[in-house]
């Protein structure tokens, strides 16, 4: 087992891992609020935890992994007032909340599927949990909350090192949380929100302060804490929770575990935090408000297999700043089927992977295990799994073992997949793979008979339909849809 070692974003160090429960690896992971399609940069979150999750198994951890399904209490603008993003999609569909929760809960989970992720160990939907919700709020209100018109707020000033995760301590407080009229504190953020007068919302609960619904960040501190049991080993999101979410979620944390400052990262509620970065897309169509936004369906319509989007996000290290282009997407997609080929020519000599790799091969799972304990370095890793790739004269059965145990690191699925899969035709396209074949092969008839003319009238019909015909491509793909 290699030493693993994880920037932990509360301590901004990377630190060896040292597991609570020795042999165990605790996760949870923040989920997606469900009252839209996710976009593929919600996406990329979940590719890190699921590599996380990957690493921590081939070091040998029983991994305990949990993510949320958020289906109520998520406002618009991460604000203690204003819509409630469930209710206002549920409004604008004329469609029941449930209706809309359930819908975006699978389409999720088919993109989940879609870039063979794994299911994690329970999926903790927050609407099964607001009795616990009650409770936990119930316990922490006399000493930490207090209590206004328009529901149960938490005073942050009440724990100590409020808002170190973030590192943006201000008089003022976060840009994104509207004043509230009777907060103590700019940053102090509601626990129970209830419901305005005269108004009913489709998702409200009796509680002691008043019919409403859970503040969005009592949700994960309630679902965590229940499923994990507090401190548990690793909490992660996108970046974007580190300013509000994670703060607030530690707060509850403290308040409920009776926990001192933060110098202790085990007070936090969990051992490490961990952010990957956002995707980066320059013309603004990765947000939800732009329409035709940027999710994973949209890359299937146009031709790209999901993998190749799990295989952009392995080439930066989860940390960084990844941007999002076409081109840079059609790049991954090429470097995915280098791969798929050379699993299939494998396959085509050994009838199944050998029972483990030969001694041959110790030195390149070295050095990729070496990478991924190393911060999750994929980038690195992912060019030690094409060196083996590319090894000449070894046994082909060992051969597969090796790419088999590197890749149930990085998920691309290499055993299973084959031209055929990846080879997705877009949506637009008006041509069947079918009338591609026949043309191809009477354009190679033609070429045999060394009728160019007719060779080259096949090619220009082709293009002219969409398809390009690749003569000499090192890979032997023969032709794509544009």
């Amino acid at each position: 087992m290699t030493d693993l070692r994880l920037f932990n974003s509360l301590t901004r160090q990377v630190e060896p891992f040292q597991p609570v429960h020795p042999g165990e690896a605790r996760v949870y992971t923040c989920g997606p609020t469900v009252y839209n399609y996710p976009h593929i940069g919600n996406m990329r979150a979940y590719v890190f935890a699921d590599v996380l999750g990957r690493t921590l198994s081939f070091n040998g951890y029983k991994l305990t992994h949990v993510i949320n399904i958020t289906d109520v209490g998520h406002l618009t603008d991460d604000a203690d007032a204003g819509e409630d993003k469930m209710e206002k999609m549920a409004a604008q569909r004329a469609q029941s909340i449930w209706d809309i929760a359930r819908h975006y809960t699978e389409a999720y989970w088919a993109d989940i599927k879609a870039l063979n992720i794994r299911q994690p160990a329970q999926w903790t939907i927050a609407t099964e949990f607001v009795p616990q919700m009650i409770e936990f709020a119930q316990s922490i209100a006399d000493k930490h909350c207090y209590e206004l018109d328009s529901g149960l707020y938490f005073d942050v000033s009440t724990v100590a090192d409020y808002g170190r995760l973030a590192r943006a301590q201000t008089e003022e407080g976060e840009g994104r949380i509207e004043a509230v009229e009777g907060k103590r504190n700019a940053a102090d953020f509601a626990i129970w929100r209830k419901t305005p007068p005269g108004e009913k919302r489709q998702m409200e609960w009796d509680s002691p302060w008043g019919r409403g619904a859970p503040g969005w960040h009592l949700e994960c501190s309630v679902m965590s804490g229940q499923v994990l049991g507090f401190p548990f080993d690793i909490h992660t999101g996108g970046i974007d929770h580190r300013e509000i979410h994670h703060p607030n979620e530690i707060a509850q944390n403290q308040a409920f575990c009776c926990t001192n400052g933060l110098d202790v990262p085990a007070n936090s509620g969990a051992r490490i935090w961990m952010h990957n970065n956002f995707l980066v897309e320059r013309s603004g169509k990765m947000s939800k408000s732009s329409g035709e936004f940027l999710r994973l369906q949209l890359l299937i319509d146009k031709g790209y297999h999901p993998l190749a989007y799990r295989m952009l996000c392995l080439q930066a290290h989860y940390r960084s700043e990844l941007e999002f282009s076409w081109e840079g997407l059609g790049a991954a997609l090429v470097r995915l089927k280098r791969l798929v080929l050379a699993v299939a020519n494998l396959r085509g000599q050994a009838a199944a992977p050998a029972a483990a790799p030969g001694a041959r091969f110790a030195p390149y799972l070295e050095r990729f295990a070496a990478a991924v304990a190393d911060d999750l370095n994929t980038p690195v890793a992912l060019t030690v799994l094409e060196e083996v790739a590319a090894l000449k004269k070894v046994d082909a059965g060992e051969k597969l073992a090796a790419l088999a145990a590197l890749d149930a690191v990085l998920g691309l699925d290499l055993l299973a997949l084959d031209r055929a899969v990846l080879r997705i035709r877009p949506k637009a396209a008006t041509i069947t793979e079918d009338e591609i074949e026949a043309a191809l092969a009477a354009r190679k008839a033609a070429r045999a008979e060394k009728d160019f003319a007719r060779s080259d009238a096949l090619r220009d019909e082709l293009a002219a339909r969409g398809v390009e015909v690749m003569d000499g491509d090192p890979l032997g793909w023969e032709w794509k849809l544009g």
